[in-house]
């Protein structure tokens, strides 16, 4: 089946002759890996970090944090330079990474809370009609678990993870909870599993009134027992021992390193002994929780993310699982741009232009290295633009499945770039966020991208203007080329009016009436 979808816009003889052929190879390279891998199911693990920017691990040019299980992990497996998340914020992200629908067709545009309409907690759910990734490799005998932050439904909704393919979840619904690494209970399946915190930290509070923003005693409050993310990572590792003799998809969606900044004392330390000048961060009211020592916190809570990962990894060599096992890390989306990280010190996104929230360059491309042992090459690197909308297919791919993908799907697969086969650009690759302003993004092939950002502004009465880079040769999207360029913008707003469907819950108003 061909996933890439046709756009409207109107191609010559000669470019649609293209345009099949370039489809046909990758097709029939398919089709061929889907016979080899049909004989052995491999096993899929899926990390997804919440909020962690590109330049975040060491393999991506780290100095300050640690993370040497996922740099171990990049020597062992591909690297990506231009991996983008699904959108800019989390839970539309999600909605597209497990749906592999893009923005302009997927149900959860935005971070909308349920809480608003009624609801003690949870996003705006995914439909029941919707098709994810753990729903199509249930048809082939995999057992799935998801294990960290949902974000796509609560409990009473359609949105249930348990209703969307999975037969196993630990942890948050709701991101909101999720603020918090100290909350007083997580879901067990359906049923609440509660925590040792007595009483549990709040994620969003500030220093009492008169205390010395100095003295760590002030602080104490911000400190729990139990570790929320501690108890999820013992969970995924009973989920691998569990389902070890059958095929398996565990999808692991930490809530590290989004805020507020909670960490043990423990993981703290040795940043600490590193003598870094590290203010304390507060707020006069609301915000995410205080910390004397932000820097260093920051950085422990990425550390002892990398710490999890290896335990799984460990597991996985333990149980002699590693060589049928597929390792996928990624993020959600960019580094936050709160000042409670000190994205300029760690230089997060460096050189990427944008934070989380931002269509730019540092809000939507990410970290994203594969292990396949055996089919991926060591220590390898891929410049294929690739989009989270891609890990449907390709997942179904991998796993040799037999089921049919909905024609909705907006993704391809990359099981030929993994495989060191290579395989031909995609067209473009498409972001909406109705969201800080409104925005619209194209990547055009591997070379151009337009944007256009204060969709929603609406004091401004002037054209919606779109901006033009060149990545290969600005990848900090500094200089507009749009006025040198006026055919390839013009070829960007047709995607960018062609590839969205209106969405009655996600509305931006001047799009919908273009």
């Amino acid at each position: 089946m061909i996933l890439y979808r046709i756009s409207k816009l109107r191609f010559s003889v000669f470019d649609q002759f293209t345009f099949v052929m370039r489809k046909l190879f990758p097709l029939c390279l398919t089709l061929f890996v889907t016979a080899t891998f049909a004989a052995e199911k491999p096993n899929i693990v899926f990390i997804l970090a919440d909020d962690l920017g590109w330049s975040e691990l060491g393999s991506y040019g780290q100095t300050k944090i640690r993370t040497p299980r996922l740099d171990e992990l990049a020597e062992q497996g591909m690297k990506f330079s231009r991996a983008y998340s699904g959108n800019a914020v989390c839970a539309p992200s999600r909605c597209v990474l497990l749906t592999g629908k893009h923005p302009g067709h997927a149900e959860v545009r935005n971070n909308r809370a349920m809480t608003r309409f009624g609801e003690k907690e949870g996003q705006h759910p995914i439909p029941a009609e919707e098709v994810t990734i753990a729903e199509l490799l249930a048809k082939d005998g995999y057992k799935s678990g998801i294990f960290g932050k949902w974000g796509l439904g609560n409990m009473t909704s359609t949105g249930n993870p348990l209703k969307q393919g999975f037969d196993r979840f630990f942890g948050y619904n709701c991101q909101g909870v999720a603020h918090s690494y100290y909350p007083e209970s997580l879901w067990s399946d359906d049923k609440i599993f509660p925590l040792e915190n007595d009483p549990p930290v709040p994620g969003h509070g500030t220093l009492e009134k008169g205390a010395d923003p100095n003295d760590p005693e002030s602080y104490a409050m911000y400190k729990g027992s139990d570790y929320a993310s501690d108890r999820i990572n013992e969970q995924v590792l009973e989920f691998v021992k569990k389902n070890k003799d059958e095929p398996f998809f565990l999808y692991y969606p930490t809530i590290i390193p989004h805020l507020a900044l909670h960490v043990p004392d423990e993981e703290l330390e040795p940043y600490l002994k590193l003598g870094w000048n590290d203010p304390p961060f507060t707020r006069p009211k609301g915000g995410y929780t205080p910390h004397i020592t932000p820097r260093a916190a920051y950085a422990a809570m990425i550390t002892r993310m990398d710490r999890y990962i290896g335990n799984v990894l460990d597991l996985l060599k333990e149980l002699k699982l590693d060589d049928n096992t597929i390792v996928v890390f990624t993020s959600d989306n960019g580094a936050t741009y709160l000042d409670d990280v000190d994205y300029a010190f760690f230089e997060s996104v460096k050189p990427l232009r944008g934070l989380k929230g931002s269509l730019y360059e540092g809000g939507i491309r990410v970290p994203q290295i594969v292990r396949w042992p055996g089919k991926v090459e060591p220590g390898s690197e891929s410049d294929f633009v690739t989009g989270f909308e891609d890990w449907l297919p390709t997942l179904h791919e991998i796993a040799g499945s037999k089921s049919r993908i909905p024609d909705t799907v907006d993704g391809l697969s990359i099981v030929p770039t993994l495989l060191g086969k290579g395989q031909p650009q995609r067209e473009f690759l498409y972001r909406e966020f109705g969201a800080y302003g409104g925005q619209q993004s194209v990547l055009l092939g591997e070379k151009w991208k337009g944007i256009r950002q204060n969709i929603l502004n609406k004091k401004s009465k002037a054209p919606l203007k779109i901006e033009l880079y060149d990545l290969e040769n600005d990848i900090s999207e500094t200089k507009d080329v749009s006025a040198d360029h006026p055919e390839v913008v013009k070829q960007i707003e047709k995607l960018m009016k062609s590839e969205r469907f209106p969405s009655e819950t996600f509305k931006i108003g001047p799009l919908d009436k273009l």
